[in-house]
């Protein structure tokens, strides 16, 4: 049987440690000296000098005990602000923070689950093929310990991640590419008072482009959004200068890409008819996650979830996670619902009953097949 105790106080210890994006060192510390006594090959990579972190992935490689292809489990060691001396507290079967913190289950829980899982293989000397553990940073803040990961230290080409919503049982098979965009909009200054129409006004111009623009849930699978807005200065001067930064996701790159082109197009024509000029600058952030219901690595995990008894669903989602990355090396990629609720808010939980069934899941996926 899993080991409850062992999973809750390790979950705690995990979630009482500080560990935004870019500072989860102690995290990575406390794993290795967590797993070194098992005899794991641990390494911590360099992912951290590439995005200003003060530490990197932590990998761990476990040898085989029994046949199969390489796994690998992953989850992030980081977690939103705030996140300073959490403090968990139990209460009606769930678990929460003291209310002035996230609790840290997105995605502590995830990482808890996962090493609880391996001890449990290992002490019911349960066979497993080779597996990989990959504790990233920075997923939060751009997903950088998965960009930067040492891939060459992982023969895997299967991972399960665990940072998904969803009861356990839950399978993101479906995830949008984002691409980040910034828009500059030229104007000409001119005094309001004296020359008003020797001025081109940047934010008239902003203000046209973004009216044409289709915002919010455009189809099924593509959303937009301006999230950002900065220009003008004194009132009696006519602005030369807005930024405005948005995103758009799309589980389809062409639908990303029409939808990138009709807000340069939208743009293009304020232009047209206020004067000044604008720069375009988008940035892929992450690709879409796309994995086939009749791939090995889902039916393996559906697999699991019927053994144990879970309800079993495939699903979309409207966010991206490390799993986008890994799908872009390649790798065959699913997302687990681990029981995580209200995450980025103070009113974070998960339910004791959710961290012991997706640690039994996971250790389910583990077991050599």
């Amino acid at each position: 049987m899993v080991n409850i105790h062992r999973l809750t106080e390790c979950f705690f210890d995990l979630v009482r440690i500080t560990s935004p994006s870019l500072g989860e060192k102690d995290v990575a510390q406390y794993l290795c000296a967590f797993l070194a006594p098992r005899g794991y090959d641990l390494h911590v990579d360099n992912a951290g000098d590439f995005c200003g972190g003060n530490t990197g992935n932590v990998i761990v490689r476990v040898p085989a005990t029994g046949p199969g292809a390489p796994l690998a489990f992953s989850a992030h060691m980081d977690c939103v602000p705030p996140c300073t001396d959490v403090q968990p507290v139990t209460r009606d079967g769930r678990i929460y923070s003291a209310g002035n913190t996230v609790l840290g289950g997105d995605d502590k829980a995830g990482i808890a689950a996962i090493v609880e899982a391996l001890f449990h293989l290992e002490e019911e000397n349960l066979p497993h093929p080779e597996l990989y553990l990959l504790f990233t940073i920075c997923e939060e803040a751009g997903m950088f310990g998965a960009k930067y990961l040492d891939y060459s230290r992982v023969a895997a080409e299967q991972v399960v991640v665990l940072d998904a919503c969803g009861n356990p049982g839950t399978i993101i098979v479906h995830a949008p590419a984002k691409t980040d965009l910034t828009i500059t909009f030229t104007g000409h200054a001119a005094h309001a008072g004296i020359e008003p129409e020797l001025g081109i006004n940047a934010i008239q111009i902003a203000a046209d482009a973004i009216s044409r623009m289709q915002l919010g849930q455009i189809d099924a699978s593509t959303v937009a959004n301006i999230g950002f807005f900065q220009g003008g200065g004194p009132i009696n001067i006519v602005p030369d200068l807005v930024i405005v930064r948005g995103e758009v996701r799309s589980q389809s790159q062409e639908r990303l890409d029409q939808h990138l082109q009709h807000l340069r197009q939208c743009c293009t024509q304020a232009v047209a008819i206020h004067g000044g000029g604008f720069d375009f600058q988008s940035e892929l952030s992450y690709p879409a996650l796309d994995i086939s219901a009749d791939s090995p690595l889902v039916q393996r995990a559906l697999g699991a979830c019927h053994v144990l008894n879970l309800p079993a669903s495939l699903e979309s989602t409207g966010g991206g996670s490390d799993a986008n990355i890994f799908s872009a090396r390649g790798w065959s990629c699913i997302n687990l619902g681990i029981g995580m609720s209200k995450v980025h808010t103070t009113d974070e939980y998960i339910s004791l009953d959710s961290l012991e069934k997706i640690t039994r899941l996971v250790a389910q996926i583990m077991l050599s097949q």
